[in-house]
Parts: structure tokens; C-alpha cells; sequence
């Protein structure tokens, strides 16, 4: 039994929420119909969302559903999906409250998936559990998904500033995962979805201290002590989408985390590259059965002319493993981060190139 389920059959902690003469069943957030995709800390009485890109999962028959939660501080944002389609976008409250998700529904059989639109910097959100009506009942889940697939990437990757016309708040209100390239593909595969990324990171040098070969092995993502057990999701592909933000800071010397870095000297070919290569070499030894796509893109590091797609070719080289491949997204040739139709079209090339390479 996983060690969340021993610590949580403790029904009086959940006595304040189904009082004796409650219309209302409660589901707690251990219960075993209940299913997470990405990584989630647990407490006590609450599974811990902070990743982007991660959802709860639950089939029912009725035909409303609520959920209680707390969120850190408001500036996080999660699609509401009913039947595979999205049919709201909420934000929860700071205080512990029971919200309703979905009502008025024909009553039957359902599905609802709570999805993460932002990223870990927005805080985080507390889900304590469902609760459905009288007479309502929960359904065993879906059958394990016969694919997985992770992404560790940036901004790109988390669907930075998607919905800004500009591709530039920093705003979760503008941020959306869920229409980004990666979840895309992932659904588009019909497969389960992990997003280990982060805006403004690198591999050598982000716009904060923190590195991406410093945090791909954490479980909450803001706790260095808090390290996710790779056992539990192996993913039978990975795509790495990194070094946009290495590219800018290694030309800008006056940068805190250039100095931090790398001193006075900005780093050459040589070490870009074995930085580069002993990353994606630390996963493949994590999981040395999945393919490995080393993709870049679609912002100016795929620009005409960038050294950069030519220091990951000759990373990817020398590791000599033929399931780590390279994939370039072209330059998008446009200011900001990119919006919904350049994400559409990144997924779109990017499915191609795993129909294509992978046979799936």
C-alpha cells in the first residue's frame, strides 16, 4: 500500500465536511477511485498540485460534482473538464472551501479531470476530495494508459503567457498548459503525462539560481530534499526542450546568474556541449528503455544561423545511443513567447516526427 493511503485512514479528519444530515458523499483525496497524473507531494489530508500540467481524475454517475480546495495564494488557474471537454476555467480561494465544478448535468455516468493550467511559481493548490450527490456513486477508473511520456522544457513547455497577445505576462491568468504543445501531443496519444518544466530555466544557467539538472529529480519542485521516486512513472518517451534560456544569458556577462555561473567568461562549444550531453545522459541511464527526443524550438534558438541545434547534434553524437533522437521546431519569427496556433503547430510537427520515428 502507498505510504499517502497508510497515512490517511483517519475518517474524523473529513467530519466537517459530510455532517450527519449532508445531501453530499465525500471522496477523499486518498480514495482509491481517484486517479493523479504528474508528480503530487501528499500530506495529511491533501494531495499537493504543483506542476504544471497536473490533473485528478474521477468517473461518477449523477450530475453534479464539487471539490474542496485551497489554493496559496490565487494566482493559479486549472481547466475544468467534463467528458474530455473543458467547460470552465476556475481559480480557488486561500480559505479551505468546497466549490462547485460542475452541475446540471444529464444524469448518468461521468467523467471530470481538475487540470493545471500553471506553473509551480504560482504557488500551490491543496485538493482535499469530491463530493458528489446523494445517490450518486463513484466508478473504478480508467484502465492504465498504454503510453507514458514526460517533457522536461521552459516557459515553452509550460505554456508561458499562451494566451497573451503579446506572449509575455508572466500573469497565470495568460498561462496555459493544457493548449501547449505538450500536452497536446500527449492527448493526441492517448498518453499518460508528465511535465517536469519550469519558465526561465536551463541547463547551465537559468534567470534564477535554480538549474534544470538541479530539479528534474524533485518531487516538490521548490524543496531540494524532496526527491521523486522514478520508480513510480516510467515513461516510454521523453522529449527535452532546453537551452532557450541558456542561449540569451551566456551573452549577457553583467547577468547575477552568469556571474554565478560561469564568472567572467562566458562558456564555449566544448562545455556548452558536455553540459548538454551529461544531462541527457543522466536521463537515459533514469530510464534506459525509453526514447529520448532532444528537441529545441520554436522561439529564436532555431533561428537561421544559431549555433545552438548544431551543439545538441553533437551532444546527441557522441552519447552513440540510437533511441536518443533530435527534433528542431523552425524559428516562429515572431516577438514573445509563442500563442495558442504556434503551440497547435509545434504538437502538430512534433506528432509527425513521433508517427514518423516511433511507429505510434
Amino acid at each position: 500500500m502507498p505510504m499517502y493511503q497508510r497515512l490517511f485512514l483517519i475518517p474524523a479528519l473529513f467530519l466537517w465536511v459530510r455532517p450527519a444530515f449532508s445531501q453530499e458523499k465525500f471522496i477523499p483525496f486518498s480514495d482509491s477511485h481517484i486517479r493523479y497524473e504528474g508528480r503530487i507531494p501528499y500530506t495529511r489530508d491533501a494531495a499537493v498540485l504543483t506542476w504544471p500540467g497536473v490533473s485528478v481524475h474521477l468517473n461518477f454517475v449523477g450530475s453534479k460534482i464539487s471539490g474542496t480546495f485551497r489554493d496559496s495564494d490565487t494566482s493559479n488557474y486549472y481547466n475544468i473538464i467534463i467528458d474530455h471537454r473543458v467547460v470552465r476555467k476556475m481559480q480557488f480561494d486561500t480559505t479551505q472551501k468546497s466549490v462547485v465544478l460542475a452541475s446540471n448535468l444529464p444524469w448518468g455516468r461521468h467523467s471530470i479531470e481538475v487540470f493545471k493550467r500553471t506553473e509551480w511559481d504560482k504557488g500551490r493548490t491543496w485538493f482535499y476530495g469530491f463530493s458528489i450527490q446523494k445517490g450518486s456513486k463513484v466508478l473504478p477508473g480508467d484502465p492504465p494508459a498504454k503510453r507514458k511520456i514526460e517533457f522536461f522544457g521552459n516557459s515553452i513547455t509550460c505554456g508561458y503567457g499562451i494566451n497573451d497577445p503579446a506572449g509575455s505576462s508572466p500573469t497565470g491568468f495568460y498561462e496555459n498548459n493544457y493548449n501547449a504543445y505538450d500536452a497536446i501531443t500527449a492527448r493526441h496519444f492517448h498518453a499518460d503525462y508528465h511535465c517536469t518544466s519550469k519558465s526561465g530555466i536551463g541547463i547551465m544557467v537559468s534567470w534564477f539560481p535554480l538549474i534544470m539538472p538541479e530539479m528534474y529529480n524533485r518531487l516538490d519542485p521548490t524543496d531540494p530534499d524532496s526527491k521523486w521516486d522514478f520508480s513510480k512513472y516510467t515513461p516510454d518517451l521523453v522529449i527535452i526542450n532546453l537551452f532557450q534560456n541558456d542561449s540569451w544569458i551566456v551573452t549577457q556577462p553583467d547577468n547575477a546568474q552568469f556571474k554565478a555561473r560561469f564568472g567572467t567568461r562566458a562558456p564555449d562549444a566544448p562545455f556548452i556541449e558536455t553540459s548538454y550531453r551529461n544531462f541527457v545522459d543522466t536521463i537515459s541511464r533514469i530510464y534506459p528503455h525509453a526514447t529520448i527526443i532532444c528537441m529545441l524550438g520554436n522561439m529564436d534558438i532555431t533561428r537561421k544561423g544559431s549555433p545552438w541545434p548544431g551543439y545538441v547534434s553533437k551532444a546527441v553524437a557522441s552519447l552513440h545511443n540510437p533511441r536518443i533522437l533530435t527534433f528542431f521546431e523552425p524559428y516562429k519569427n515572431t516577438p514573445g513567447h509563442p500563442r495558442v496556433p504556434e503551440q497547435a503547430q509545434m504538437a502538430k510537427d512534433l506528432i509527425s516526427f513521433i508517427h514518423k520515428n516511433l511507429g505510434w
